[in-house]
Formats: structure tokens, C-alpha cells, sequence
């Protein structure tokens, strides 16, 4: 892979990483206003390793989704070639592992060694990371070696000004394209002053660029004193974070937008890339911040909703045409997709509309369970499942093989086992063989299992110790055809 776009850190205003704040309509927000380059809230290397990347064709949006089916890190092309994604890690293959994962689809890759939030520090992540420069050096070597886009770190100034310049002019020799620094000591909080002539001696010892960060209490509170703050550190690039939460329109030339349009600016961004209520909610209580007591403060803080959100700030109607429109194309994509689905179809497939409803059997025993007992009585191999996903909505559908014939349901379902479990179930159906509901009376299995787990018992009291039992193996085989699901 190649830089097409490679990023210059050089004379830019950028938006710094911020937990709970940089999430994507914050930083597209931030871009309209001005921002040349904007960092993603940190995120953690070994979250982001449980995600799998999905695109979002509804949404026009590649999406990390947790095994929980949270959005963990979502961005779109507007920002491509000008987001940085910051990580939080403390070991150089796992980086290097989430980089890889999200390389094609940012600017950048950062890691943060300035958080000294215990979350953070007690994980040896942060500004932990500034006692350990064996540490710091292996991550951002591995780092710059191992993908094609520029890496950058972003660090606390340490107690000396000798130690601190030390420290960025061993970074420097790793390969890095800039490094952000924020001009206080770990134990500091917004509070303290930000220590200017440490960043400007960080300048002037280092060739590569320096991102001055910090400046929002004492220098910023208007577009002309990024400028101001610039010269103070001698930085090639200043990076802004409360100044920016506050009011992302600080980065515009032409002066600050009312509190009220930067709002209302906001929530269109929150309606158009559906970001989660609560996040919403946290970014624009930010903004208000000493108003958060008007009645209008009172109102967000007791919304439970976008929607509701959305009508403490007079938008109910553009949250009835977004949702309108969003749930027009859903309803498109998923009638195309099922146009290709009958286009596709397997002729030689069973196929019927049912869904598996736990509630319809006995405890711990599933349609796929008879059918596997059902093959083994009948001698044949045993039931073969195939599980596909659908990247639009991320449905599953199963297909089973039971004597070279196969099965499916043609309902989509949430999750793998239930596919295969509704496969198992058409199948059953076809050959009119019981398939273990309630009310199909006596069930045989269940009276199986009360034989196996009996007999267990009166040979463990006779001192031996059998094999699990045969309906064990069934569940073992059951999990074990959870892996590796392919999308359609």
C-alpha cells in the first residue's frame, strides 16, 4: 500500500484526541470550521483487536464493531486523507496489529503518551509510557516499519527540561513524522500554567515537527490566539482540545459562530452519521457548560434520546426528515440485497420461513441436536452448516447439509447459532422428523440425558469415571461451528 495524500504536520491547526469528544461528528464539525488535521478520541489496542470492520452502505461509513455490536470507531471519506487515529497500547505487536486493521481507512496513526488518567497509567499506557523509553522506542519503531502512513506520538513534558528533550530526541530517531506535546507534567491539571519555553526548547532541538498542545486555559479563547500561542513555543502546528470542545468554530478565520449554530451544526453531523444519544449529550453539555443551569441546560440534561435532543434544540422536524430519508434507503439497500440474494439462490436448496424460538423448547436442547442424533442413527455423516453475513445490517443465514441435500431458512437472523439453529429446523420439517419442541410431548432427548447423567452418577459412586456424554459432544460440536463466518 502507498501514501497517496501524506500528511504535513507543518503549519496546521489541528483537533486534539479527546475521550468522548472526538468521535466522527466532532471532527467532521471541526473540519468544516477550519482544522486542517483531526485526531479520533483514544482508543484501546485491545478493544479495537475485538472489532471487526464493517461497511455501512446506509450510512456511507466504515464502521469497528465490538463483539456487543457497539460502534467503536466510525469515519467516512470527508476525513480519509486528514484523521489521525490515536491508540491507546503498551505493546508494540498489538499496535502494530490495530494499525494494520485500520490503516486504509485513516491519514494516520498516533499513540497517546500523555494520558495520566488511572484508566490509562495502571495499563502502562499514557503517560506511563514516558518512565519506559525502551517501550516507547519498540512501539514506534515496529510502527514505522510496519505500515506505510505516518506515525506520530503525543506526550507530557517530564519534571526536567534536559530529561524531556532527551526523551523527544530519542523518539525523533525511531522514524516518527511529528510529535505532539503538551506543555504540562503529568501531575498537572488545566489549572497550571502550560510550560511554553519546554515546548520551544522541544522546538529547537528536534528537526522534526513539534505540535504545541495546552494552550486552551492561558493563550486561546479566539481563532488570532492560536497564532499567539504558536509563537510562544516556536511549534511548527498547535493542537487545541478544550478550546475546540467548547466551541469547534474556534478554528474558523472569520471569528466564532454563536454557541447555538455550532450546536445546531452539531446535531445534523449526530443525525447524519446516527451517533449514540450519550455521546450527543456529553459534547453538547461541554458546550454549554455555565448554561447547563438555564432551562434549556436542564432540558438536555434530562433527554433520554436523540429525538429528544433533537427537540431541545428545535430540530424536531430535520429529526423526522433525516430518519425518514435513512430509513428510505435502508428499506432500498435491503430490497436490492434481497433482489441478489433471489438472483444467487441455489435452486437444489430447501428452503423455508421459520425462525428457532428458544422458548418453544425444553432447556439446553435445540433442533440441531435432534438432527444430529437423527444422522447418527441414520448413518450418515454428520450435519454440515455454512453461515454467511450480510455486511448491510449484519444478519446471518444458514445453510445445512444433511445426505448430500441442502437446507435453509430464508429469514435472516442476529446471530450465528440462531441461523444454523433455523437451518437445523427445515431440515427437520422437510423430513418430518420431531424436532424437539414442547409441544411434540415426551421428548427423547431430554430422557437420554436423565439415562446418561444417572448412570454417571452410579459409576462415580462405584469409583470410575466416564467419558461425557453423548449430548455434551453434540454441544462441543454446536460451538465449535461458531468460527469464521464469511460476508456475502
Amino acid at each position: 500500500m502507498t501514501v497517496n495524500t501524506p500528511l504535513c504536520f507543518r503549519g496546521k491547526k489541528i483537533l486534539a484526541p479527546m475521550v468522548r469528544v472526538g468521535t466522527l461528528p466532532m471532527r467532521l464539525l471541526a473540519l468544516d470550521y477550519g482544522a486542517d488535521i483531526v485526531y479520533c478520541e483514544e482508543l484501546i489496542d485491545i478493544k479495537m483487536l475485538q472489532c471487526k470492520r464493517v461497511i455501512n452502505e446506509v450510512l456511507e461509513t466504515v464502521d469497528f464493531i465490538a463483539p456487543n455490536e457497539r460502534v467503536v470507531f466510525r469515519t467516512c471519506e470527508r476525513e480519509r486523507h486528514c484523521v489521525v487515529f490515536q491508540m491507546g497500547s503498551a505493546d508494540a505487536e498489538r499496535a502494530l496489529a490495530v494499525a494494520k486493521l485500520v490503516e486504509s481507512d485513516v491519514a494516520g496513526i498516533d499513540i497517546n503518551m500523555g494520558c495520566p488518567k488511572e484508566y490509562s497509567t495502571k495499563a502502562s499506557m499514557g503517560a506511563a509510557l514516558l518512565s519506559d523509553p525502551d517501550k516507547i522506542e519498540s512501539i514506534l519503531t515496529t510502527l514505522v516499519k510496519g505500515i506505510c502512513k505516518p506515525v506520530t506520538c503525543k506526550i507530557r513534558i517530564l519534571p526536567s527540561v534536559e530529561d524531556t528533550v532527551n526523551l523527544v530526541k530519542r523518539i525523533e530517531k525511531t522514524g516518527i513524522a511529528a510529535i505532539a506535546v503538551h506543555g504540562r507534567k503529568k501531575e498537572e491539571r488545566p489549572q497550571h500554567p502550560v510550560h511554553c519555553d519546554v515546548i520551544k526548547a522541544i522546538s529547537e532541538a528536534v528537526s522534526i515537527p513539534v505540535i504545541a498542545n495546552g494552550g486552551s486555559h492561558d493563550f486561546i479563547k479566539e481563532y488570532t490566539d492560536i497564532e499567539t500561542f504558536q509563537k510562544a513555543t516556536a511549534a511548527s502546528s498547535v493542537m487545541i482540545a478544550r478550546a475546540a470542545m467548547w466551541n469547534p468554530s474556534i478554528f474558523r478565520k472569520e471569528g466564532l459562530f454563536p454557541l447555538k449554530e455550532v450546536m445546531q451544526d452539531y446535531i445534523k453531523y449526530v443525525l447524519r452519521y446516527d451517533n449514540h444519544y450519550t455521546n450527543t449529550k456529553y459534547c453538547l453539555c461541554q458546550m454549554l457548560r455555565e448554561q447547563l443551569e438555564t432551562t434549556q441546560g436542564k432540558k438536555l440534561h434530562a433527554a433520554q434520546s436523540t429525538q429528544e435532543i433533537c427537540e431541545v434544540f428545535e430540530m424536531a422536524d430535520f429529526y423526522e426528515e433525516t430518519t425518514a430519508v435513512f430509513k428510505a434507503k435502508q428499506t432500498s439497500l435491503e430490497t436490492e440485497t434481497q433482489d441478489e440474494d433471489d438472483q444467487m439462490e441455489d435452486p437444489d436448496v430447501i428452503k423455508m420461513a421459520v425462525r428457532f424460538d428458544k422458548r418453544e423448547y425444553p432447556p439446553q436442547i435445540t433442533p440441531k441436536m435432534y438432527l444430529l442424533e437423527w444422522c447418527r442413527k441414520e448413518k450418515h455423516p454428520q450435519p454440515v452448516y455454512e453461515t454467511i453475513q450480510r455486511p448491510l445490517d449484519r444478519l446471518f443465514c444458514s445453510v445445512v447439509t444433511v445426505a448430500e441435500q441442502k437446507y435453509r431458512s430464508t429469514l435472516w437472523d442476529k446471530s450465528k447459532k440462531l441461523a444454523e439453529q433455523a437451518a437445523a429446523i427445515v431440515c427437520l420439517r422437510t423430513l418430518g422428523v420431531p424436532e424437539g419442541k414442547l409441544c411434540e410431548g415426551e421428548n427423547h432427548l431430554i430422557n437420554k440425558r436423565k439415562r446418561e447423567d444417572q448412570e454417571r452418577l452410579n459409576n462415580r459412586d462405584h469409583g470410575e469415571d466416564l467419558a461425557e456424554p453423548s449430548h455434551k459432544k453434540a454441544n462441543f460440536i454446536e460451538e465449535t461451528s461458531d468460527m469464521n463466518v464469511p460476508k456475502m
